[in-house]
């Protein structure tokens, strides 16, 4: 089920004969799913300058971003508090979910 991007995502991509760049902005939406390889992310703008994104994260991989977004943001001294919320409620319940089943 997708839900609405309350922000803004910018991907682009170089290739070496070609560069494409778009943005995803509050009439856009996401939709994240995850199987046993890694998650799944994608990226839905509609309308005229219509866009559709995907990509797949293994694991582990995502798990060294998240540890890469951390040190990065450590280092960030003027974050703003709500952003700095956001992310550490999110954070809070990724850990939540990664709880053992019982």
């Amino acid at each position: 089920m997708s839900k609405p991007i309350i922000d803004k995502a910018e991907v682009s991509i170089d290739f070496p004969d070609k560069f494409y760049h778009g943005s995803f902005g509050q009439a856009s939406s996401y939709d994240v799913s995850v199987d046993a390889d890694g998650l799944h992310v994608l990226l839905d703008r509609p309308g005229p300058e219509r866009r559709h994104v995907g990509f797949h994260v293994h694991h582990i991989l995502l798990a060294g971003i998240l540890d890469s977004a951390a040190d990065a943001i450590r280092k960030m001294k003027d974050l703003p508090d709500f952003q700095r919320k956001a992310l550490r409620d999110s954070a809070a319940n990724l850990v939540d979910a990664l709880e053992p089943i019982r």
